[in-house]
């Protein structure tokens, strides 16, 4: 069961500073691990690096407000021969010795997240009640956990209880030219191009709070790349890609769009 979590191919990602070696270090002694920072800036391609560098398997689960317990932990299921156990993914890396990766967390219930607790301690158990069983987490078990902050509120942030179990890294996009590194090895485009898209998100990100909820990610400069090396014309694919994504606003859309034909013009 291990092989089919293992990942095979080592996933492109830019350092940006000690993370590696901060998670590591966190890994070695079985840390909880929480990741926080934008949408689209690297939180997930980071911890399929370290999975991968570490050569351990990944489970990740996307949060979101309908996940139960039991989606996470398991639960008994009808077949033709009657009531069987099954496991979720949570319960799954604990017994293979997986890095659980909750991406999102604050997206879940708090009573969901409420069944990590025991994991996240001393104790590195997982408590399945309706099972009857108690699983004592394999040694190589590690879980990590990311959010958004900028998506913060009272109804949608962690707990205390929950955010003091956890070892955290801070997350942003990467610096001017090391996006410009990133823009153009994942798209296949040029350098040139790929920085003029950069300096579009640099543009977007200075109206955060000022008409957009977030900047423009990472992973949108991505997308537009993808979209001009496959031939499509810069303003278009950056329209497409860049400012239709990420608000309905008329006036933001024509600030942006003003700032693209300035660069791309």
């Amino acid at each position: 069961m291990k092989e089919q979590y293992l990942i095979k191919a080592e996933p492109f990602y830019q350092l940006t500073g000690n993370e590696v070696t901060l998670y590591e270090a966190a890994y070695k002694k079985r840390l909880p691990v929480m990741l926080k920072g934008p949408t689209g800036c690297g939180k997930t391609r980071f911890v399929e690096y370290m999975a991968w560098k570490l050569q351990k398997p990944l489970i990740s689960v996307a949060c979101n407000e309908d996940m139960t317990a039991s989606d996470l932990v398991g639960r008994f299921l009808l077949d033709k021969d009657g009531t069987k156990w099954q496991d979720g993914p949570l319960t799954i890396a604990s017994r293979i010795g997986a890095i659980c990766y909750l991406d999102e967390i604050v997206e879940a219930r708090q009573d969901t997240t409420v069944v990590i607790h025991p994991l996240t301690d001393h104790r590195r158990v997982l408590p399945l009640d309706k099972k009857g069983e108690l699983i004592e987490a394999h040694p190589d078990f590690q879980l990590v956990i990311s959010y958004n902050p900028g998506y913060q509120s009272m109804m949608k942030d962690l707990k205390q209880s929950t955010k003091q179990r956890f070892t955290g890294l801070d997350f942003d996009y990467p610096d001017e030219d090391a996006e410009t590194s990133i823009v153009s090895k994942e798209s296949g485009l040029d350098a040139d191009s790929s920085k003029k898209l950069v300096q579009i998100a640099h543009r977007a990100r200075n109206l955060k709070g000022h008409g957009l909820d977030e900047g423009i990610s990472t992973r949108l400069l991505v997308y537009a790349g993808s979209l001009i090396q496959a031939g499509i014309e810069p303003i278009e694919a950056c329209k497409m890609a860049l400012v239709r994504p990420i608000t309905d606003d008329p006036d933001i859309r024509a600030t942006l769009i003003n700032a693209v034909e300035m660069i791309f013009g």
